[in-house]
């Protein structure tokens, strides 16, 4: 990113939200293990909050992307704010009368919440700059996102997941008085660390609502995007690389998020690494932290190589290391699933940034299109979870292998500027 980028001190506070959902999203997988033994749900059954969490993006995106444009990207992050802290705050009666439902519901609101918050962030981070530098602007504020989701899985496996974790058949052996105790103790772990959560966002609510974020309208952005191909379209939805864009976010998203989710699990296997749940999520931070790295290596290395190439390459490695994972055993099998993460690290940022290039006075519609189809975190984990139960946990993982595979697509050709029906401009 240029020294001299005026709006660098509001890109350094926007770096605060991508790393306070970064950690919540993440803190998903350790509650997954655990809310699996409170309730003793199957894959399928636990993968719901996967499901509940990410629907939200499908539902409330696009109503979010007429929200920012109607008010301004500062109201559209306040807002989200507010309700990801409510969602927060949910936990605690949801843990206090043990009800599944009333967890999933507080997943759904705390994603709320999320969503409106990518769709102001994300493109807000893409406009706040030169437009040639916008892959690695976002890839380099999505580095601070996964600095949350690093640091997510070592804090709620030292408070959520403080408790050992009983196996199915261990709870089957418990009476009825004994499960109850076990299922209270377990549950209470989780409120004191959402009422933490709930009290942050606040705090960071009150600091947006302070201080003063540049304004850019519509029509600013048009502005900006002079040099970029343009076509009078109606909508965003005229725009062929934008759609194959928002299929490349589903996909990555549900690849991404069914690994994580599915890695405290796999790393339990005899034939993988057979750890305990606690010491399995500590082993969960190298997934995250790998895409850490990778952002701050790619951010750099974008302003040398065109952003869709290095997709490409990128998921051509990912897939790779998935078969490895499936077909191998050990210490090479585990570590072929964790270095996923490395060759995560810039496609969420770099599809983002590439299906929005030339849309103009759309991006923000755009924006929502995108953000909705985050949706594929909710559908494929959930797939992944059914064949887990049929096939089996390790041979499950040919859904993510499959999804690179697009992306790769995507990277090499699909990126490329064109409208539906129309002719691609080239790179």
């Amino acid at each position: 990113m240029p020294a001299k980028n005026p709006y660098l001190g509001s890109l350094s506070i926007l770096t605060s939200l991508f790393f306070m959902w970064g950690f919540i999203t993440c803190l998903n997988d350790i509650l997954i293990p655990h809310l699996k033994s409170i309730f003793i749900l199957n894959y399928t059954q636990v993968m719901l909050v996967q499901f509940c969490f990410f629907a939200a993006y499908l539902i409330v995106s696009v109503p979010s992307g007429y929200f920012v444009e109607r008010f301004n990207y500062q109201i559209g992050i306040i807002t989200g704010l507010t309700l990801a802290s409510i969602g927060c705050c949910l936990f605690y009666p949801a843990a206090e009368i043990l009800s599944y439902p009333l967890f999933l519901a507080a997943f759904f609101v705390l994603a709320s919440g999320i969503t409106l918050l990518q769709v102001a962030a994300n493109p807000y981070v893409t406009i706040l700059g030169r437009p040639e530098t916008a892959s690695s602007r976002l890839t380099l504020t999505q580095a601070f996102n996964s600095l949350g989701t690093t640091l997510a899985p070592y804090f709620g496996g030292l408070f959520i997941l403080a408790l050992p974790v009983k196996t199915t058949d261990e709870l089957k052996s418990l009476d009825v008085e004994a499960l109850a105790v076990y299922q209270s103790a377990q549950a209470q772990l989780v409120q004191l660390p959402y009422l933490w959560l709930a009290g942050s966002l606040l705090v960071i609510v009150l600091i947006f609502a302070l201080i003063k974020l540049p304004t850019v309208t519509p029509a600013e952005i048009e502005k900006r995007e002079t040099d970029q191909p343009t076509n009078d379209n109606k909508n965003a939805w005229h725009y062929r690389h934008l759609v194959l864009g928002a299929l490349g976010i589903f996909v990555y998203v549900g690849a991404e998020v069914s690994i994580g989710s599915f890695l405290i699990s796999y790393l339990g296997e005899t034939a993988i690494a057979g750890l305990s749940a606690q010491a399995a999520s500590h082993y969960v931070s190298f997934y995250w932290g790998g895409a850490m790295l990778g952002r701050f290596v790619g951010a750099s290395l974008m302003q040398r190589l065109p952003a869709g190439k290095l997709l490409a390459f990128n998921a051509c490695a990912a897939a790779l290391l998935v078969l490895i994972a499936m077909s191998g055993s050990g210490p090479i099998a585990m570590w072929s699933l964790l270095a996923i993460g490395l060759f995560n690290s810039i496609m969420f940022p770099t599809i983002f940034s590439l299906a929005l290039n030339g849309l103009g006075k759309h991006t923000g519609q755009g924006s929502g299109i995108l953000c909705a189809a985050i949706v594929g975190g909710a559908v494929l984990p959930v797939v992944q979870g059914l064949f887990a139960d049929r096939i089996g946990l390790q041979l499950a993982f040919f859904i993510p292998a499959l999804c690179y595979g697009y992306i790769a697509y995507y990277g090499w050709r699909g990126s490329r500027f064109g409208v539906a029906g129309g002719a691609s401009v080239p790179e």
